[in-house]
């Protein structure tokens, strides 16, 4: 049986071959415990750019791997790199502008929607373009004068993938974003982010407990159970049953 480092250097060596683009995100024999449990056991995977996907089960640490990739938390063990780079030897705040989180719950600032973006740009000393900034996020510059607390749930989603843009990041993470919404919001919000993938060139890094999703979103997929990387690899080859990155 092939090592998990061996087995990294091949999903390495597939992701930077002339059929895939470059690796994004590496991780390698990446631990972490909480409270003494096991969140992230030993953990082998790596993600291209474009859009990837990390599948699993509820409690499965899937969005752990989300916090280790934005630095909001550190492994035991292992290392995470982020474009060939260790992001221990990056400055977090700087790491964070490149690589925006967008949280599985909306928590936004008291004020309006306008004030919230702002906020955000003044992070990293830019001067948003709000009504452009609302417009990819699929809503109309009228929102920006409103109440972000009297917005529907969807809306203030909407909102945080906003207010994550205003950074100007090559890199969007997603903790099911779509979670707490009706099936008819869910499906727009979807298609704003494949819009957003291909007007700004940018990469998204999605989790989600729901294959069919990832089906839909993503061209690699991660499936997590257990704190493990279990099979990764093309998500159309992976979600048809074929035998990939095990």
């Amino acid at each position: 049986m092939a090592s998990i480092g061996s087995s990294l250097l091949g999903i390495t060596a597939r992701l930077s071959g002339a059929d895939n683009p470059a690796v994004l995100f590496e991780l390698e024999r990446v631990s972490l415990r909480r409270a003494g449990a096991p969140v992230l056991c030993e953990l082998s995977a790596g993600l291209p750019a474009g859009a990837s996907c990390l599948a699993g089960p509820s409690g499965s640490g899937k969005s752990t791997v989300l916090r280790l990739l934005d630095r909001l938390a550190d492994p035991e063990s292992g290392v995470v790199r982020y474009r060939g780079e260790d992001v221990r030897d990056r400055d977090p705040l700087a790491l964070r502008r490149e690589v925006g989180l967008v949280p599985q719950l909306p928590a936004l600032l008291a004020g309006t929607v306008e004030h919230n973006l702002r906020f955000a740009a003044d992070l990293a000393g830019l001067e948003p373009d709000v009504a452009r900034l609302l417009e990819l996020a699929g809503l109309d510059a009228t929102f920006a004068a409103r109440d972000a607390a009297k917005l529907s749930v969807g809306e203030q989603q909407r909102v945080m993938l906003a207010r994550a843009l205003a950074l100007e990041p090559r890199v969007l993470l997603l903790d099911e974003p779509t979670s707490a919404l009706d099936g008819r919001t869910r499906e727009a919000v979807e298609a704003t982010l494949r819009d957003l993938r291909h007007r700004l060139e940018i990469s998204l890094v999605l989790v989600t407990h729901d294959l069919d999703q990832a089906r839909r979103m993503s061209d690699w997929l991660v499936r997590i159970d257990a704190g493990r990387a279990v099979a990764q690899g093309p998500t159309a080859d992976l979600l048809d049953g074929a035998a990939v990155g095990r």
